[in-house]
C-alpha cells in the first residue's frame, strides 16, 4: 500500500481525506480544527490510516500563505512526511475535470489524488533554518514596500509644507533631518531662530556624530532655504498633524529594517552558499539571501532548466495544427521574489560593467536583434545556470 492524506487547509481548520493506495479511498471527509483538540483528532485520524495501511501515510496540503503552518508544524513534532505543493498545480487539475466542483471535500480528494499523479519534494527538504530565512527576507520585503508608500505621503506633505526642505541635509529621511523637522516642521519655525540656534539643535540631533563646523553649514543652508520657500507656514493645521505621524512612522519603519537587516544577514552568514553566491559580480548581501531563501535546498531540482522554471523565466510554449508561435512570454510561474531578485541581480551585473561575462553576453544578445527586456531575461537565465553550478559543486563563480 502507499497510504496519503489529502488536506484542505482554510482558515483555523480543515478537510482531510484518506487514500490507502491509488483509487483506494479510505472512509469519509474528516474535518478538524487548528486547536490542540483539533489536532489531536487529526493526529488519531492519521494513527487509524496508518494502523490499516500498516504504514506511516504522507500528508498532502495545498500552500495558503500562513494558514497551513499549526498543520506543518504539528506533523513535524510527530514526524509525518508532509508535502505543501503550489496552488497552480491543484489549480490545473481541478480544469481537467468536466464538473466545475469546489468544495472543501472535493479539494481534499484532489489532493489525495495529485499524490499518485505528480512527484513532490517534502516540505521539511528545505531546512527549518532556510525557512526563518526566507520569512525574514519576505517580512523585510514586505516592511520595505510600507515603507516606500510611507515616504511617497511624507513628500506630499512636505511639498505643501516646506518644498525647499528637500536636500538640505543631503539625505532626507537621515535621523537628523527627519528629528529636526519633527521639532520645526515650517520656515517660519526656521526664521525665528539665530544661526546659532540652529547650529546648536542640529548638533544635539547629530550628538558627536558629526563636526560643529558641518551643522554650522547646515544651519546655514536652511536658513537659505526657509528664505527661498514660497510660503512661511501652511494654512492647513492638518498637513502639520499628518507630517509629525510620518515621521515617526518612516523612524519606526528603519528601525524595524535594520533589525530585520541584522538578523538576515546573522542567518544567511551561517550558510556556505552565502558568500559562494556573492563571488557572482552584481549580487550583493540582500540579493545573494532573497536567492538562497527563495530557491532552499537545491537538491530539489536535479537539473538546471527545473531552477529556470522554478524562477519563472522559461518561455511558454504555444502550438496548434501547424501553428507553432515563435514568440512567447515567459511564463512567470514559480517564485516571483526569486524572479525579482534575479533581474536586479542582471542589472546591478551589466551596469557599468560590473559583470564583465553577463555583460559581454548582453552586447550579444542585443547584436543579435533582441529587445532590451529580451536581453535582460535571457542572462536571467544564464545567470540562474551559473547559481546551479555553485550550489551544486560547491565553487565560487569564476570571471575567466
Amino acid at each position: 500500500m502507499n497510504p496519503v492524506i489529502g488536506v484542505d487547509v482554510s482558515k483555523g481548520e480543515s478537510h482531510a481525506q484518506a487514500f490507502l493506495d491509488r483509487g483506494v479511498p479510505h472512509g469519509k471527509i474528516f474535518r478538524f480544527h487548528h486547536d490542540l483538540e483539533g489536532l489531536a483528532s487529526f493526529l488519531s485520524y492519521i494513527r487509524s490510516v496508518e494502523s490499516v495501511a500498516g504504514i506511516r501515510p504522507t500528508i498532502v496540503m495545498e500552500a495558503t500563505g500562513h494558514y497551513q503552518s499549526p498543520v506543518v508544524q504539528f506533523l513535524d513534532e510527530h514526524q509525518y512526511l508532509n508535502i505543501v505543493i503550489n496552488p497552480l498545480i491543484s489549480h490545473n487539475a481541478k480544469k481537467t475535470n468536466l464538473r466545475r466542483l469546489k468544495t472543501d471535500d472535493a479539494d481534499a480528494h484532489l489532493l489525495g489524488m495529485l499524490f499518485y499523479k505528480e512527484e513532490f519534494e517534502p516540505y521539511k527538504k528545505r531546512g527549518q533554518h532556510l525557512m526563518n530565512l526566507c520569512f525574514l527576507t519576505r517580512q523585510y520585503e514586505a516592511l520595505t514596500g510600507m515603507y516606500v508608500q510611507a515616504k511617497l505621503q511624507f513628500q506630499a506633505i512636505l511639498d505643501q509644507v516646506f518644498p525647499e526642505y528637500h536636500g538640505v541635509f543631503g539625505d532626507l529621511y537621515s535621523k537628523v533631518s527627519l528629528r529636526f523637522l519633527a521639532l520645526y516642521p515650517t520656515s517660519k519655525e526656521v526664521l525665528e531662530m539665530s544661526e546659532l540656534e540652529i547650529t546648536t539643535a542640529i548638533q544635539s540631533l547629530t550628538g558627536r556624530g558629526k563636526s560643529v563646523s558641518w551643522c554650522l553649514e547646515r544651519a546655514q543652508i536652511l536658513v537659505a532655504a526657509a528664505k527661498r520657500n514660497p510660503f512661511k507656514e501652511t494654512a492647513f493645521s492638518s498637513h502639520l498633524i499628518s507630517m509629525q505621524l510620518l515621521i515617526k512612522l518612516l523612524l519606526q519603519y528603519q528601525d524595524h529594517l535594520s533589525t530585520l537587516n541584522k538578523s538576515v544577514d546573522g542567518l544567511a552568514e551561517e550558510l556556505l552558499e552565502y558568500d559562494l553566491i556573492q563571488s557572482i559580480p552584481g549580487i550583493g548581501t540582500k540579493i545573494a539571501a532573497t536567492i538562497l531563501a527563495e530557491i532552499g535546498e537545491i537538491d530539489r531540482f536535479d537539473h538546471a532548466k527545473k531552477l529556470v522554471a522554478f524562477a519563472g523565466v522559461d518561455p511558454s510554449v504555444f502550438s496548434s495544427g501547424k501553428f507553432v508561435a515563435t514568440q512567447n512570454k515567459i511564463t512567470k510561474h514559480g517564485s516571483r521574489r526569486l524572479r525579482t531578485a534575479l533581474y536586479q541581480a542582471v542589472r546591478c551585473g551589466i551596469r557599468s560593467n560590473r559583470n564583465k561575462k553577463l555583460r559581454a553576453y548582453y552586447d550579444k544578445k542585443r547584436a543579435e536583434g533582441k529587445l532590451f527586456k529580451v536581453a535582460v531575461i535571457a542572462c536571467v537565465n544564464k545567470l540562474i545556470h551559473w547559481i546551479f553550478a555553485i550550489l551544486t559543486t560547491k565553487e565560487a563563480f569564476r570571471l575567466e
